[in-house]
C-alpha cells in the first residue's frame, strides 16, 4: 500500500480523497486537546468567544504529552481514546475542523458530521507514543495551561505516521463491512 503525504491545513477536497485504510504521513501544524479542553472550546463557542486557534482546516490530536527528557521537544505522546471527545466533535467539525487523531471508534454523530463536511479521522497506533514523539519538531502551549497535560498545544510535525480509520464516505476500519480500501 502506498503511503500518502499530506500537510495541514487540510482542505475539504483532500480530506474527501482519503479512504479508510490509507497510510498517511502528516506534516504541518496540529493541536493537542483532550476532554477538558474540548469542553472549554465548546463553552467559548457558545459565548461567542474566539478560540485559541483557527478551526478551518485544523487537525486535533487527542493526546496529553508527557514532559520531555533533557534535549527532547516532547516526551511520550500517545493517542487518547477518541470517544471521550465525541460529544464535542460534531460542533467543531461544523465550525471547520477537518481532522482528528486518536484511537478507537467514533459514534454515528461524528461520522455524520464527517460525511457532511468532508472531515477525516486518523488512528495513531497506541503503544508507539515514543515513536510518534520523533515526528514532533516543535511544541508550545497556546491555551488552558492550568489543565497541565490537557492544555492545548500547538505542534509542528513532520511525517507523523497515521492510518485513516474513518473517512468522509462512510469507510470505517472499526466496522468490518464499512471498509472500502484494504490493499
Amino acid at each position: 500500500m502506498e503511503t500518502i503525504r499530506i500537510r495541514t491545513p487540510l482542505d475539504e477536497l483532500d480530506a474527501r480523497k482519503l479512504t479508510a485504510g490509507d497510510k498517511i504521513l502528516l506534516s504541518g501544524t496540529i493541536y493537542t486537546a483532550r476532554d477538558s479542553a474540548h469542553k472549554r472550546m465548546i463553552e467559548m463557542l457558545e459565548e461567542g468567544t474566539k478560540l485559541p486557534f483557527q478551526l478551518e482546516g485544523a487537525v486535533i490530536y487527542y493526546a496529553g504529552p508527557t514532559p520531555p527528557k533533557p534535549g527532547r521537544i516532547v516526551g511520550s505522546i500517545g493517542p487518547t481514546t477518541s470517544y471521550r471527545m465525541d460529544p464535542y466533535t460534531p460542533t467543531l467539525i461544523h465550525k471547520g475542523l477537518r481532522g482528528t487523531i486518536g484511537k478507537g471508534p467514533r459514534n454515528e454523530e461524528v461520522a455524520g458530521a464527517m460525511a457532511e463536511h468532508g472531515a477525516v479521522y486518523f488512528a495513531a497506533t497506541g503503544g508507539v507514543a515514543a515513536l510518534i514523539s520523533k515526528a514532533v519538531r516543535s511544541m508550545e502551549i497556546i491555551a488552558f495551561e492550568d489543565l497541565g497535560p490537557e492544555a492545548i498545544r500547538k505542534l509542528e510535525v513532520e511525517d507523523m505516521p497515521l492510518i485513516v480509520a474513518q473517512d468522509s464516505k462512510g469507510g470505517n476500519l472499526y466496522v468490518c463491512n464499512k471498509i472500502h480500501n484494504l490493499k
